[in-house]
């Protein structure tokens, strides 16, 4: 008899689904990805996820988890839902990227939550086949369906944990996850 595969890591992060239906598949690979980012910010303060800590870059922790914000509202507010919101951190700061210098990863952590949260909101009950146009860009207009947004999403978080990995690893020594 095969074991069965644990529903949470160790670290409380979701495991994927390795059986199933193809949607449930793809949104737990987007769920692990999510709870990655929010792993690599943990125990970490303010001052910390400040620091572009992999010269020459400036990229930060902050900022990434901010991008991603901007990331979910793009794809799944303005793409799939076809909805006319502004970007999350203003009209100065469209990808994210900037810091101000009043909102910390508690605040930030939150908006990042609620875009997620409404990002569901908005995509409960379509199919993947489901098709809405990119909002903004030099694809602007072009068709996309639900099912490639996943994916895309998946990849987009992957690759910034990816740098999450390194930033994190500069500042504490923390690795793994």
């Amino acid at each position: 008899m095969t074991p069965p595969v644990p529903q949470t890591l160790p670290d409380g992060r979701p495991v994927p689904l390795m059986t199933g239906e193809e949607r449930a598949v793809l949104e737990s690979w987007l769920a692990f990805h999510r709870a990655t980012l929010e792993l690599k910010c943990a125990g970490l303060d303010d001052a910390q996820v400040r620091t572009a800590s992999a010269a020459p870059s400036e990229l930060t922790l902050l900022g990434l988890v901010q991008h991603l914000a901007e990331v979910e509202r793009t794809w799944f507010q303005r793409a799939v839902g076809g909805l006319d919101v502004p970007p999350v951190f203003g009209p100065d700061n469209a990808t994210g990227y900037g810091l101000d210098p009043g909102r910390g990863i508690g605040d930030a952590l939150a908006v990042w939550r609620r875009e997620v949260a409404r990002g569901q909101e908005v995509c409960a009950g379509l199919s993947l086949e489901s098709v809405g146009r990119v909002a903004e860009g030099f694809m602007a207009g072009a068709e996309v369906a639900l099912r490639w947004v996943l994916v895309h999403l998946i990849e987009e978080y992957a690759r910034h944990n990816g740098h999450a990995d390194i930033l994190r690893e500069r500042l504490d020594g923390a690795t793994g996850a």
